[in-house]
Order: C-alpha cells, then sequence, then structure tokens
C-alpha cells in the first residue's frame, strides 16, 4: 500500500507532503488545479519518462519520492532482495534535471528505469483518463487478456519461440537458394584462415616481437650510451664517483670542527651507495647487448609479413585475431548450411517448441476470455447498458504469428438485440467510456497490485451511472487501496476519505496545494462539485445526504 508522497519543485508544486491511508481515495478540485499532476508524479517515479518541462520554472530540478509497505516473504520483498535492495520499506525517488537527465533511487540505492519499472509491477496499477481509448488497439486487447491470465511471461516466450522459428526456416531457405555461391564462400574463407592462421599471430607474442626489434635495431647506440654513461660515473679520469667519494672525505674532516655538517654527510654518503648502484647496473646491462644481425633480419621479417597481411585485409596488426575468429565463425555456419537434412529438422523442431508454448497460452486465454466476457457483461448492466454483452473473440490464424496461434478482438453489444461488433467500431464515445472502466475495475480487481490508481477514468459518465461507478471503486476500496482523480460528486462521495487540490498565487509563482477534508469540508467540496460558483444550503443538504451525514 501506498503510504506517503513527497514531490518538490514539479510543475507546480514547490513542496508537498502526502500520507495516505486505506480504502478508496477521492482527490476532487477545479480543473487545472493540478489533481491529475500529482497521478503523473506517481507515474515518473514508478518509471515512466521523465520531461525536464516538468521541472517548475527557475528550479535546477524536481524530486519525487514515495513510501510503499512491503509484505514479509512476499514478491515485492523476495525482488528487493534480489536485486540487492533489501528493506522493511519499498522507498523510491526519482530526480529529474532541468537539463532532462534523470536519476532513480530504490531503498536509497542507484536504480534504472528498467528496475523502477520492475518494482512497480508489484505497488501500482495507474489508469489514465484515456486509457480506454487504448483498448481500441489490438495490442492493447491482447496484452490486457494475458495479463489477466497471468501468461505475460508465457506470451514472451512464444514470441522468442516464434522468431527462432522464422530464424530456422530462413536459414534453410538460404541454404537452398545459393548452394553454389556458399561454396564458393567455404572455399575463399579456408583459404584465408589458413594464410593468416600461418603467421601464428597473438598480441602477446606481437608486443613482444616489436619491442625485442627496437631493442636490437638500436644495440650499437644502445651500447655507446651506457658506455659513455659508465664513463661519466666510474671509470673515466674525472667520474662522479670519485668526486662524491672525496667529498665525502672531506666533509668528514670539517665534521670534526663542527658536527652540524653530519646531515650533509649522510646525503652526500647516500648519493654515493646510488651511483655504485647505477654504475653496477649499467655494466650489468653492458655485459648482455647483443648485437645480433640474423636475429634482427628475422624479426624484420615477420613484421613486414604480419604487416603485409593486415594491409591485404584492411586492418591493424592488432585486429588479426578478430577477424580471423569471424572468419571462423562464419566457416561454421556456412557448414552448417551444407546439410539441408540438418536444417530442416532444425526448423521442425523449432516450429514444435513454438506449437507447444502458443497451444499452451491458447488454453489460458480461452478460460481468462470467458471470465472476462462474462464479468464485464454483467458490470454492463449496472452501467446504464440493459442487455449490453462483452465478448473477448480469439480468431485462429493459419500459421500462428509473434503473438500466438489467434488474433484478439473485444466485441460489444451496447443493447439487448444489437449484434456483437469491434469494440472500436461499435460504442459510441459514452459508452465507450463505460465498457473501458468496466474492464479497467475488473482488469485491478484480477491483478496483484495492491495500490489502484484512477485519473479521471469516469469522464463522459454522468448521472445514476457515475453513482453505480462510485459504488464499484468503494467495492475495489475493500480489497486494495483505490486513489481516484473525479470531478463527480457521485463518485467523490462514495470515497472514504477525500483531498482537495488547489492552487494559490497568480502567474509564475502559481503553486499547487492539497488539503485532506473533514466532515464540513468534504460537504463544502461536494456542493461545490454539485452547485459550481454559488452554493446555496440546499445543495449543502444535498451533498450532506449524498455523503450519508
Amino acid at each position: 500500500m501506498l503510504r506517503r508522497l513527497h514531490i518538490r519543485d514539479y510543475v507546480i508544486v514547490d513542496r508537498l507532503e502526502l500520507e495516505f491511508g486505506p480504502g478508496f481515495g477521492a482527490l476532487t478540485g477545479e480543473t487545472g488545479a493540478g489533481k491529475s499532476i500529482l497521478v503523473d508524479a506517481l507515474s515518473l517515479v514508478l518509471g515512466e519518462r521523465a520531461d525536464p518541462e516538468a521541472v517548475r520554472a527557475g528550479c535546477d530540478k524536481a524530486e519525487i519520492g514515495v513510501e510503499f509497505d512491503v509484505a514479509p516473504g512476499g514478491p515485492l520483498a523476495a525482488w528487493l532482495r534480489d536485486n540487492d535492495f533489501d528493506g522493511d520499506a519499498c522507498l523510491l525517488r526519482r530526480v529529474v534535471e532541468s537539463s532532462g537527465r534523470s536519476r532513480g533511487y530504490i531503498n536509497g540505492a542507484p536504480a534504472t528505469l528498467t528496475q523502477l519499472r520492475q518494482a512497480a509491477e508489484f505497488l501500482a496499477d495507474i489508469h489514465g483518463q484515456h486509457a480506454h481509448h487504448g483498448l481500441l488497439r489490438a495490442e492493447a486487447q491482447r496484452q490486457l487478456l494475458d495479463a489477466l491470465a497471468g501468461q505475460q511471461a508465457l506470451a514472451a516466450e512464444v514470441a522468442q519461440r516464434h522468431a527462432a522459428w522464422r530464424r530456422a526456416g530462413a536459414a534453410r531457405r538460404e541454404a537452398e537458394k545459393d548452394a553454389a555461391g556458399q561454396a564458393r564462400e567455404r572455399e575463399m574463407l579456408a583459404w584465408q584462415v589458413k594464410e593468416v592462421s600461418a603467421l601464428g599471430f597473438d598480441a602477446e607474442g606481437w608486443s613482444a616481437a616489436l619491442q625485442e626489434h627496437r631493442r636490437l635495431a638500436h644495440a650499437a647506440s644502445l651500447q655507446a650510451g651506457v658506455e659513455e654513461m659508465l664513463e661519466g660515473l666510474s671509470e673515466g679520469e674525472r667520474a662522479a664517483m670519485w668526486q662524491v667519494e672525496r667529498m665525502g672525505a672531506r666533509l668528514r674532516q670539517l665534521i670534526e670542527y663542527d658536527p652540524s655538517l653530519a646531515g650533509a654527510l649522510e646525503t652526500v654518503e647516500g648519493a654515493q651507495i646510488q651511483l655504485q648502484e647505477a654504475a653496477h647496473v649499467l655494466r650489468q646491462y653492458r655485459d648482455r647487448i647483443d648485437i645480433d644481425p640474423a636475429r634482427l633480419a628475422e624479426l624484420e621479417r615477420r613484421i613486414q609479413a604480419v604487416h603485409d597481411c593486415a594491409r591485404k585485409y584492411r586492418v591493424q596488426a592488432e585486429a588479426l585475431p578478430e577477424l580471423l575468429a569471424g572468419w571462423g565463425a562464419r566457416l561454421l555456419e556456412l557448414e552448417a548450411l551444407q546439410d539441408a537434412a540438418a536444417l530442416a529438422e532444425r526448423e521442425a523442431a523449432a516450429r514444435q517448441d513454438y506449437l507447444a508454448s502458443a497451444e499452451a497460452l491458447s488454453r489460458g486465454r480461452r478460460k481468462a476470455a470467458a471470465a472476462l466476457g462474462k464479468s464485464v457483461s454483467e458490470t454492463l448492466q449496472q452501467l446504464a447498458m440493459p442487455g449490453g454483452r462483452f465478448e473477448v473473440a480469439l480468431e485462429k490464424l493459419p500459421e500462428g504469428g509473434a503473438g500466438g496461434l489467434e488474433s484478439i478482438e473485444f466485441r460489444v453489444s451496447a443493447h439487448a438485440g444489437q449484434p456483437l461488433g469491434p469494440l472500436a467500431k461499435v460504442a459510441s464515445g459514452g459508452e465507450l467510456s463505460r465498457i473501458g472502466l468496466a474492464i479497467q475495475v475488473i482488469a485491478s480487481a484480477a491483478g496483484k497490485a495492491p495500490t489502484l490508481v484512477f485519473d479521471e477514468v469516469d469522464v463522459g459518465i454522468g448521472g445514476g451511472v457515475a453513482e453505480i461507478v462510485g459504488r464499484l471503486l468503494a467495492r475495489l476500496g475493500h480489497q486494495r487501496q483505490v486513489l481516484c482523480v473525479t470531478h463527480l460528486p457521485q463518485v467523490a462521495a462514495r470515497a472514504d476519505w477525500q483531498w482537495s487540490v488547489s492552487k494559490e498565487g497568480a502567474g509564475e509563482a502559481v503553486v499547487s496545494r492539497v488539503a485532506p477534508l473533514d466532515r464540513d469540508g468534504r460537504i463544502e467540496e461536494i456542493a461545490r462539485m454539485l452547485g459550481g460558483v454559488r452554493i446555496t444550503a440546499t445543495t449543502r443538504r444535498h451533498a450532506a445526504e449524498m455523503l450519508g451525514y
């Protein structure tokens, strides 16, 4: 359940802290006051795409945070643990900068947008004010049915297996289409692999060869340089070591007159030791210098061969192993394409895998379609559509597809005696609102999210139907936490608690405010929703009667 919502510098909200309770809650207020902004903020922290325009004018960033309860041992607790977000509660935070950059956090740890969306599946189900229009799309109908059947994972598996089946078929057709061309390509690749493999090239050996070549190519210079340094250090008449040794001897004499020179003597003696070590290292290096023309020539031939090969295939020498690996992989593919029978068997096996998953998906869809059709049809009778019927039609596809073995279409009959027809063609605007609301309420009741949010989904509904909608949401509030943004007094009056959203200020200083309503506040707000600008005593009495006071 949603416990807290914190918003700072988001659209027209400067700073807002809200605490939520269980049951059915209504958010009401004048148009443009910011009711839907609260829903948008909740959607943002649950993983919706960020828009830099959402940052309040004059601010550097917007921040939204929410706290949800976590049932011990439940699926959300397991998901948090598996993703290293352990905690007794689920704290989500989203920061959106005016530059457009955004950051997400779960229980204080950085989280990706995908992780926020995954967490949202355990937390809340949000229905926007135009959600019923989305139900006109075949894809949305299929996704809703699969969600009701609890088969999203199976539907994804069907799509993957269908793609694998198609790839296997494409491989078989390719093999059948150009066998001669593939044979030529195999022959050429085999020759290229043999040529490059003969070099015995590897990155580590190449680096060592280049380093050895540099050393041998400059052996004479290295030898002369080392001799010169040894002459200056220890072997010449005025070698540095002997000069430093004489300085040390002189300092030892002077210390007898002034012991404070001991520090200087220590430094000079240290320098003498370091010079001796340097001379020792240089002598060892001089003894190892090898001027080997034969080895140098061998390395030059090796390096030239590698460069010639790399130039031939238009790559850097270091890229030869990667080139060789790519040729090897392609050779394996071509060799596999040689065996037409094996390719046909692979295609048949992929088809059987697809059919097994797709048939299981179809069985679940048929069961869910029957249940959804019955529930929506029953609800339509309450929503001023007597005799209305709803059906989920599953039309078999001859070859199946990525979405399964059937197409899915929502069909409706708005009145008794009217034949069933596609939802997109048969329902009028008002009927679509009622049908869409019925589907959303039923889908939410069948789902697992503990918090349900309805943002003006009652648009296009009024009168007695609005009162029935209020009852439906109130009944749903007995099972889940329900939040509803509404302009209908009949809906708001059925809520267990109610907040009023209003605007304050003028121009760029406008901010949105939310006030929890007590008994008198609810009467006044329901009266405003009933009576408009001028609220009379009669309107207030009607509001109190609707609230049951």
